[in-house]
């Protein structure tokens, strides 16, 4: 999921000339199979952003007699997360939400939760030496010097981007209706054919390069926003870098107050069980040709052991070895076992304390007139991103910190950063907390193909989304399909799984 800042650089460069999307209501009918009773429990493993919209799709399309229990190992809202500085608080995980992601802004109104107000600051992109690319206040210029710089690059990848994700706002339509896909490649392939499928598995930058995309301009402006958002470089898979291009433009926003609170509302409005636990087993029970599940799990702090059986499991946290979460598998086998791939390490430090501008080329302080820097993938950066903050409770009268004054300050690296790293980067500093994240996949790390959504009969695995792209909506997308694909299994609706040609029969039946 993206972990960044709205890099303001491209504010001229993305602008997706797109009509509203309307998002139809469809909860679908909690009515039982015809040829059985409804499912007596249902069980989520994850409470971050996708295992809460899975709990919220599962309450709408099931009803609400169907008991559903949520285990959560840690805090609820997983990779959205805050820290407190000075009595306030920041976000230390994913921290910027897009104007087209319909789900959240769905969220946020069945909630009743606010928009966080904006407060402006302009980018820089910054190579180790020298800054080599800043945003200015005024927007003519900016285009001349990109144009200049760069030639129509900006405009060919504008292009590419609004095609995808013109492509991809076809998911709304057909989650409206009922539409279900029992893998990401199906998914994928109903909005984009093998076109999507493909940039699954091709580098970004030679999708670019064939665009006719300058490599210069993929050096100094692309391979920044991957590092910022992903904290890789621009051989990831162009699909993943789509979404991450997408995310990087204006009409971005954030929830006061902080985005996990996303996560808690959803849950508390689908009157859901949760479980501060962590669940270690999983074993099917059979009875006649029905297949449960029992979870085995530890309660947290207590320690306490415990089993519970369902009917329906799905599996809202990463599964890969290196991630840890320590889901065994009992008395039968995964379609991959174990799950190929790694996921990212990447570092959130918040700063308390005065920047080093010096460090940037500026000597004074007081001149310095970026509010985030992003940097190139030079052997000589240690870091991605250094940024300021806002808090998430963002007041009439709050103004961002000048770079002479002590203000607080997020910076995204590979490792923590050691002292001789935060001396180079801030004169000093009061506080500094270091969260370390398995932020989303390594996408270079092995995977082949993208994972599984039906590990078993009625058990699902939500987080296969992050291979073909890691970010919030991605997981709320997820969430809605897996919750749609588990009502129809269960009522044995296999008409509205997988159907070819949706959008020709979606207009009909309009």
């Amino acid at each position: 999921m993206l972990l960044c800042l709205s890099p303001m650089l491209l504010l001229m460069l993305l602008v997706l000339m797109m009509g509203t999307t309307v998002l139809d209501a469809d909860p679908g009918s909690p009515h039982p199979d015809p040829d059985g009773s409804p499912p007596s429990k249902i069980a989520v493993v994850g409470a971050g952003i996708g295992g809460s919209a899975t709990a919220h799709f599962l309450r709408q399309h099931f009803g609400p007699e169907v008991q559903v229990d949520v285990y959560e190992k840690g805090q609820v809202g997983g990779r959205l997360a805050t820290v407190t500085v000075n009595h306030l608080q920041y976000e230390s995980g994913g921290s910027i939400i897009h104007s087209l992601n319909l789900h959240m802004q769905d969220f946020v109104k069945q909630l009743g939760l606010k928009y966080r107000r904006s407060v402006a600051g302009r980018t820089a992109v910054f190579n180790g030496e020298e800054v080599i690319l800043e945003e200015t206040d005024w927007y003519l210029l900016d285009l001349f010097r990109l144009w200049w710089r760069y030639g129509i690059s900006f405009i060919r990848l504008q292009m590419w981007v609004e095609e995808i994700m013109e492509k991809f706002m076809r998911i709304y339509k057909y989650q409206a209706h009922g539409h279900a896909f029992s893998s990401v490649e199906e998914l994928l392939a109903s909005l984009g054919g093998s076109g999507f499928i493909n940039m699954t598995r091709r580098p970004l930058s030679d999708s670019l390069l064939e665009l006719g995309v300058s490599q210069r301009f993929i050096d100094e402006v692309i391979a920044p926003i991957m590092r910022v958002n992903y904290g890789q470089n621009v051989s990831i898979p162009a699909f993943v870098g789509a979404v991450s291009l997408a995310g990087a433009q204006a009409n971005l926003w954030a929830v006061e107050g902080g985005n996990k609170l996303v996560c808690s509302g959803l849950l508390k409005q689908a009157n859901v069980n949760l479980l501060q636990a962590r669940v270690h087993t999983i074993s099917p029970v059979r009875s006649g040709d029905a297949v449960q599940y029992q979870l085995g799990f530890t309660t947290s702090p207590a320690g306490v052991e415990g089993t519970e059986t369902y009917d329906i499991v799905v599996l809202a946290t990463p599964l890969q070895a290196s991630v840890g979460s320590g889901v065994h598998f009992q008395g039968f086998s995964l379609p991959l076992d174990p799950l190929p791939g790694d996921y990212q390490r990447t570092v959130a430090t918040v700063v308390h304390g005065y920047l080093n501008t010096s460090f940037f080329g500026f000597p004074d302080p007081r001149l310095f007139p970026f509010a985030s820097v992003l940097t190139t993938d030079a052997d000589r950066v240690f870091f991605n991103s250094a940024a300021s903050v806002c808090p998430v409770n963002v007041s009439a009268g709050f103004r961002r910190k000048q770079p002479q004054e002590a203000g607080v300050y997020k910076v995204f690296s590979p490792r923590p950063l050691d002292k001789s790293q935060l001396k180079t980067l801030f004169r000093s500093y009061y506080s500094v907390q270091v969260t370390e994240w398995q932020a989303y996949p390594s996408y270079g790390s092995g995977q082949v193909g993208l994972p599984p959504v039906e590990l078993h009969p009625n058990l699902y695995y939500l987080n296969g989304i992050e291979w073909a792209g890691s970010a919030m909506e991605m997981s709320s997308v997820a969430a809605k399909n897996i919750a749609l694909l588990a009502y129809h299994r269960w009522t044995r609706q296999t008409d509205m799984v997988d159907q070819k040609d949706l959008m020709h029969k979606i207009k009909t039946e309009l």
